[in-house]
């Protein structure tokens, strides 16, 4: 049964209208949804063909409104043109097409539209834009063409559009905790060291300690003029503690009721923590994903890039692809490891032995190094599911020595 929306699309002619939140309307350009001439060639086809109709359609999401392109089977435009990025229209305007092939690009919408497409009965292809020259670097580039060159690249092979695996609901959902968590955090740190910063200028200072030890209670040292406005500060920095709090109860019951296991495995190694284990776990969703576990580094954005022509293959920086806050957190535990706190094991004589061929720069490029090797080696526990040997190097040559 044809939606209300639908409905009222062919009814009038015209497309529906909304108010946005500044009381404005906002036209709905999902004409195409209803056009009698796309309908038509789209019926054309099936009746032709019926076992072999397999259109692609490109889709360049944009936050209110998304180009999408249809190619046939030889390749021809048979209709291009806008739909609002909501559910309904899409439903009704993919609803319309036989399973076809929809290439789009990653982006903040892409996770729910692909789940949406793919529901529907189509084939979904996510495309890194960030790989893809043609589309991200065109010099006419507009979202009608992008469209269209998405359609044609994965028509004429997928590999080129370098596909994104986006990871399930449920473990997007689990893994909003954890993003919700690190935001209160951050906030945290910027009122702490706002406060800091503030007392300062005035000759003063406020206790040291963590972040969660300051309290409205520590503000009474400070002079009169100044104790109120930075009460406010300190109050902001309780709210947040006790925000934060409540997020690790949450997530303690999230790891409780669905991956203790698997994090239990990866807190095998000194260093890594619950979140850290934890953010592994939802990142990756799952460990067979992977055919090696080195290519977890990569993953994770760890890699060096690469940029080799002929003889010439200078040193550079790593990607930073994939998920930034994952990499952050493997990077802080690496500077665990190789800190004095930090346990003797062969990764961190490892990282320690890159750190000695230089100074500062060595010592950055250690971390980095440990972080990358530690990713390896979260994946291979979680793969194997064997026990850690922190110092399994050093009893190989024990045993050799003796």
């Amino acid at each position: 049964m044809e939606s209300q929306y639908a409905l009222e699309v062919r009814k009038k002619g015209k497309p529906a209208l909304k108010k946005n939140s500044t009381g404005k309307k906002l036209q709905k350009r999902t004409k195409e949804v209803a056009l009698p001439k796309l309908l038509a060639v789209v019926e054309a086809h099936e009746r032709k063909q019926p076992a072999r109709v397999k259109l692609t359609i490109g889709l360049d999401l944009g936050d209110r409104a998304s180009c999408y392109c249809v190619l046939d089977e030889e390749g021809e435009v048979i209709a291009r043109g806008e739909v609002v990025t909501e559910r309904q229209p899409l439903q009704v305007l993919f609803g319309k097409f036989p399973a076809s092939l929809v290439a789009l690009e990653v982006g903040t919408h892409s996770p729910w539209v692909s789940r949406l497409l793919e529901q529907l009965g189509h084939e979904v292809i996510v495309a890194n834009a960030r790989q893809v020259q043609l589309i991200s670097k065109g010099s006419k580039k507009n979202d009608r063409r992008d469209a269209e060159f998405l359609a044609r690249l994965a028509r004429a092979d997928r590999k080129l559009l370098a596909p994104v695996r986006h990871r399930g609901e449920a473990a997007q959902t689990d893994l909003l905790e954890v993003r919700v968590r690190a935001q209160l955090v951050e906030l945290r740190t910027q009122a702490v060291n706002a406060a800091r910063g503030l007392v300062k200028s005035f000759g003063e200072r406020l206790p040291s300690g963590d972040a969660d030890s300051l309290s409205r209670a520590q503000a009474q040292a400070l002079p009169a003029g100044i104790r109120e406005p930075i009460e406010q500060l300190l109050r902001i920095v309780e709210e947040l503690t006790a925000e934060i709090e409540r997020c690790d109860e949450q997530l303690k019951r999230i790891n409780a009721e669905r991956y203790a296991q698997e994090t239990a495995q990866l807190q095998q190694v000194q260093g890594v923590g619950p979140i850290t284990a934890l953010t592994f776990v939802l990142t990756l969703e799952d460990a067979e994903r992977f055919e090696h576990s080195r290519d977890v580094g990569c993953f994770v954005g760890l890699r060096p890039k690469s940029r080799q022509s002929g003889d010439r293959e200078p040193e550079m920086r790593i990607s930073k692809e994939g998920d930034p806050y994952l990499r952050k957190l493997l990077v802080q535990c690496s500077q665990y490891i190789l800190s004095r706190r930090g346990a003797d094991t062969d990764l961190k004589r490892w990282g320690l032995r890159i750190a000695a061929k230089g100074k500062k720069k060595a010592k950055r490029r250690a971390v980095v190094a440990v972080a990358r090797k530690l990713a390896v080696l979260l994946h291979r526990l979680w793969v194997s599911g064997e026990r850690y040997e922190p110092q399994r190097q050093m009893a190989k040559f024990r045993a050799q020595a003796a």
